[in-house]
């Protein structure tokens, strides 16, 4: 069973990863752009190149978090009806009767909900035992010495691990069957 949560975690970890950052990149790209054609694009030289690669390294962090709540949706639709490892998640029907074979987005919003505020939960539960640590252990003060999106996106994975196995023991509409 172990084997299933490690390997649905991989996946969903490198479906995220891929998706969140090719948002954050696109986004990050487009908002730059706009800034160009809003200056009414400047001769390109290596000043105007670096001007815009600051604005793009900018908007970067910004647009990672956003395409993260975006991946987040999106990437719950792919955790069921996988089969790994002769096991796979089923996502049942509101009465729980029968299991929904083609999963649509309408039909992740409860289970999603849940979802996102347990990985809310153990993120937030992370961030103080982490900031716990780094008063006991590191010269760090305070929590945004060293927090940022990068240990937010960290926290998110490690999270996504236990909240699969809480979720799928803890949620009426998640259902494990052997495949």
């Amino acid at each position: 069973m172990s084997r299933f949560y490690v390997t649905l975690w991989y996946r969903w970890a490198v479906r995220l990863t891929i998706c969140s950052l090719f948002f954050a990149l696109l986004f990050s790209f487009f908002a730059t752009l706009f800034i160009y054609f809003l200056r009414d694009m400047p001769e390109f030289t290596t000043e105007v190149s670096l001007a815009l690669f600051e604005i793009f390294k900018f908007w970067f962090p910004i647009f990672w978090s956003l395409g993260i709540l975006l991946a987040l949706f999106r990437g719950l639709k792919y955790i069921f009806n996988s089969c790994i490892n002769g096991i796979e998640l089923k996502l049942l029907t509101c009465d729980g009767s029968q299991t929904i074979e083609a999963i649509g987005y309408g039909d992740l919003i409860k289970v999603w909900r849940k979802w996102l505020m347990l990985l809310i939960w153990l993120v937030g539960s992370f961030t103080i035992l982490a900031t716990v640590f780094t008063n006991l252990f590191t010269s760090y003060s305070g929590l945004f010495e060293w927090f940022n999106i990068y240990w937010l996106y960290g926290f998110i994975l490690l999270g996504g691990y236990i909240s699969f196995i809480i979720m799928s023991s803890k949620c009426k509409k998640i259902k494990i069957v052997a495949c």
